[in-house]
């Protein structure tokens, strides 16, 4: 995640996708917040044109979210993460 300083939207994105991440998803994700203001040429290098923006590097193709990550079922679907198998519920026999 690429923000530039504590603002608003920065910390709603950071947010977000930690809420994203705590998730019950089938694979373990790593994530980390990158303030361009400390480090600003990563903004070039990078290729980051606007910030929040979140990118996933792994695995490939990159894939980059720009905004505060607040349409939560969207950045699943874009990052194509895959929701663990849930249980179905255990059949329940009835006696007379």
């Amino acid at each position: 995640m690429y923000i530039a300083g504590q603002t608003p939207k920065s910390l709603a994105a950071i947010s977000n996708l930690r809420n994203i991440c705590a998730g019950d998803f089938a694979e373990k994700y790593n994530s980390q917040v990158i303030d361009l203001l400390k480090n600003p040429a990563l903004a070039r290098d990078h290729q980051i044109l606007a910030i929040p923006t979140l990118v996933r590097s792994l695995p490939v193709p990159i894939c980059n979210i720009i905004g505060d990550l607040s349409d939560t079922e969207r950045v699943v679907v874009g990052l194509d993460i895959r929701r663990a198998a849930t249980k179905k519920p255990s059949a329940r026999a009835h006696h007379a």
